[in-house]
């Protein structure tokens, strides 16, 4: 990584912001003390499509403490200019807060009631009152007459002629329900103009390229007349990639009252107010000969999407790269809905495509009674069979064997019902995972001051992996700097440029900015000593020189040499500033992360009921810059794994495109009885080709392969294949 000792890197530390975060101390959108702030309510459409006829504000705008009401009907006209680089769907029209009379999906905004209190503004806008010409809205995605858009195709070897072919076909269908995000902290923007300059506090995980462009083209204003601050996000999961209709309500309101105006959303407009993972109807037709051997594999995707913009993602790669099939067909539809618009969930695409794919796979191995890992094995590709690439690293079957070892896998029976423990059928199943490794061009601003301390600025997020504290890590090392003298900070749009922070590629980009930074600032130290004349190391050649605890001396030398501090005191410099720099390059290989993900179950034989008792994980994922932030992670996607496969649903009212359980009561995810015995096993290694740091990301392939482990196991426990996720216990009985 760098010539210096890596003391940081590597080490299972704390969060520099844990104590922050635990005492109250960490400022998330909602809680900055903005004077004169007042409060936005939004009022919701109670129909699934349709027009408003009429909106009657007068006994809500009489109401103590209400300034005003804003709706379509005295909403200024919004530039809305093209945002091709933010993160909204190629195509379409994005949704237009309060431009029109029309109703696209259940819950879209019809109006801000703007008050100086909280409860003064929820109180009006009960009293809102608003007419609808409505519609029957179309919101089931089983519904064949939905109208679709274009489809993505992809194809290699013949496929049809290969199935026709196969000494073994297979066709199975599953179906996935969709998902929402359900992050601890709710969405939340406060927005305050100053003449014609924007300031927003909001909840987002892309500071510049996200909502500074997204309000400037919303507003038509310059980008650099927007400053969009985001020091701390409460988890999001993806749902904080897109600038949502609060956000540009909150900053429309803001304009109109001038007013700094806080709104958040409730958890039941979580439900509406911002994106989802979409449901799924996944087709496979599979084919092989008696020995494993895959030699067909097609793939026909349906997924919803609103009826204004399409959304996809990507569900296909899964399948072209993760085995050597030669003849492979796919086609992805999405399915125009009465729905708000989708938006990545963690693993997007990967986490979806690996439930078909890895079930799949478990189906044929009990057709042909050859063990899930054995099979998988004998489809292992040498090179990428999407394109022929030399994989960077691919180390799944090394993933396979530790994970088998680790988790006692010869130990079972591989009957399905055969295991029984009381009145509980137990079973072990098992799946891979794979998510591409992304990078993006990132800057990070490093400064040393006099006194030896170092602050590194990136407009980066954090929603969770623990950003402050890796970067901390990377800088510290490249420095040569204990952690306590560094101080790393992100969330302002006024720092350097960064990409997204989804996707597993922050650490990977900003984090090689950083230490390119890093290094280049320490060369400038010793530069600057090695040519002083009155520093002990004049006249040493720079690549000798190291730098460690903030002391810099000749390699084998250490009593040679002297620190930041009296370096720059002698040469009269209060600091040393560079800006780092990170673009990646183009590479010959597939970079990707792996994961080889273990279950056991057990189901009550009497009431259809499902409990994971225990789970690992095994994970090619390049260096493992923090094992604790990584452990944080993994075992997290384990979780959410538990709640994709047994519990997440949302619901929805077709006859009106309402979603019935918009809460945290009725929309169900794992709590602590539900978390079993969890581990995570990272191999150790790099990946140089990926990134000057040798990361590959961790944050989302930690969720590939959990669901279809689960489902594996419990078809294993019980010998019935379910198809549908979440597994109900109606659905075992």
């Amino acid at each position: 990584m760098s010539p210096q000792p890596n003391a940081a890197v590597g080490a299972p530390l704390s969060r520099v912001d844990g104590r922050l975060k635990v005492t109250g101390g960490a400022d998330y959108a909602a809680d900055h003390d903005i004077e004169g702030v007042v409060h936005g309510v939004i009022v919701d459409a109670s129909i699934g499509r349709g027009r408003i006829t009429g909106i009657d504000t007068r006994t809500a705008e009489a109401q103590p403490g209400v300034l005003k009401v804003i709706s379509h009907r005295n909403a200024p006209a919004l530039d809305y200019r093209d945002n091709p680089g933010s993160n909204n769907p190629a195509g379409g029209r994005r949704l237009r807060v309060f431009q029109d009379d029309q109703v696209l999906f259940h819950g879209q905004p019809v109006a801000v009631v703007v008050a100086t209190t909280l409860e003064a503004a929820q109180h009006a806008a009960g009293l809102v009152e608003v007419a609808y010409d409505a519609e029957t809205p179309s919101t089931d995605l089983s519904d064949g007459d939905a109208p679709t858009n274009t489809p993505l195709t992809y194809a290699r070897g013949d496929a049809p002629a290969a199935l026709a072919a196969a000494d073994v076909r297979m066709e199975m269908t599953y179906r996935l329900a969709r998902n929402h995000h359900n992050p601890m902290e709710p969405h939340a923007t406060i927005a305050r103009w100053d003449g014609d300059r924007l300031t927003v506090w909001d909840k987002t995980q892309w500071v510049i390229g996200g909502t500074q462009t997204e309000l400037a083209a919303v507003f038509g204003i310059p980008v650099a007349s927007v400053r969009v601050i985001s020091p701390f996000v409460g988890g999001a999961f993806g749902s904080g990639l897109r600038t949502w209709p609060h956000v540009t309500v909150a900053a429309l309101a803001a304009r109109e009252t001038d007013r700094p105006v806080k709104v958040v959303l409730s958890r039941r407009q979580q439900y509406f107010g911002t994106g989802f993972r979409p449901a799924y109807e996944y087709q496979v037709q599979l084919g092989s000969d008696r020995n494993g051997r895959v030699s067909a594999m097609t793939h026909t995707i349906r997924s919803e999407t609103s009826t204004y913009e399409p959304y996809g993602e990507q569900v296909l790669p899964v399948g072209q790269h993760l085995y050597s099939t030669p003849n492979v067909s796919q086609t992805y539809r999405t399915v125009r809905l009465d729905v708000n618009t989708p938006v990545p969930m963690r693993g997007p695409g990967f986490a979806t495509a690996s439930i078909a794919v890895e079930s799949a796979m478990d189906e044929l191995s009990y057709k042909l009674g050859i063990d899930p890992i054995e099979l998988r094995l004998r489809n292992e590709p040498e090179t990428d069979p999407a394109n022929g690439n030399a994989f960077s690293t691919r180390r799944l079957r090394e993933c396979y064997t530790t994970g088998a070892r680790e988790f006692g896998w010869n130990r079972r029976n591989p009957k399905p019902r055969s295991t029984r423990d009381g009145d509980w059928l137990v079973g072990t199943g098992m799946a891979a995972g794979i998510y591409h490794t992304l990078r993006a061009p990132a800057q990070a601003r490093l400064r040393l001051d006099a006194d030896g301390t170092a602050l590194v600025e990136s407009a980066t997020s954090d929603m969770g992996p623990g950003t402050y504290t890796s970067m901390t890590q990377v800088a510290a090392d490249a420095l040569g700097l204990p952690m306590r003298r560094v101080t790393f900070r992100l969330g302002d749009s006024l720092m350097p440029n960064a990409p997204l922070h989804g996707g597993s590629l922050t650490m990977a980009s900003v984090g090689s900015a950083v230490l390119g930074g890093g290094n280049q600032l320490r060369r400038q130290a010793i530069e600057l000593a090695v040519g002083d004349e009155e520093s002990p190391l004049y006249g040493v050649a720079a690549d000798t020189v190291v730098v460690r605890n903030g002391r810099l001396h000749v390699k084998d030398n250490p009593a040679r040499g002297e620190s930041y501090q009296q370096l720059l005191a002698r040469n009269e410099r209060d600091c040393l500033e560079v800006v780092g720099s990170f673009t990646p390059a183009q590479s010959r290989f597939t970079t990707e992360a792996y994961a080889a993900v273990f279950a056991e179950v057990a189901v009550d034989a009497r009431l259809g009921l499902v409990r994971v008792r225990r789970m690992l994980s095994v994970y090619d994922a390049g260096r493992i810059v923090s094992p604790k932030l990584a452990d944080s992670q993994a075992l997290g996607g384990l979780v959410g794994g538990i709640g994709q496969a047994l519990l997440e649903h949302t619901v929805t009212d077709h006859r009106d495109g309402r979603i019935v359980n918009a809460n945290l009561a009725d929309y169900l995810v794992p709590v602590n009885a539900d978390i079993p015995d969890l581990k995570a096993i990272y191999l150790e290694g790099e990946d140089m080709e990926a990134d000057p740091l040798g990361v590959k990301g961790i944050g989302e392939v930690v969720l590939v392969g959990v669901a279809p482990a689960i489902a594996n196991a419990v078809h294993h426990a019980t010998g019935r294949r379910i198809r549908e996720l979440p597994i109900t216990a109606d659905a075992l009985l």
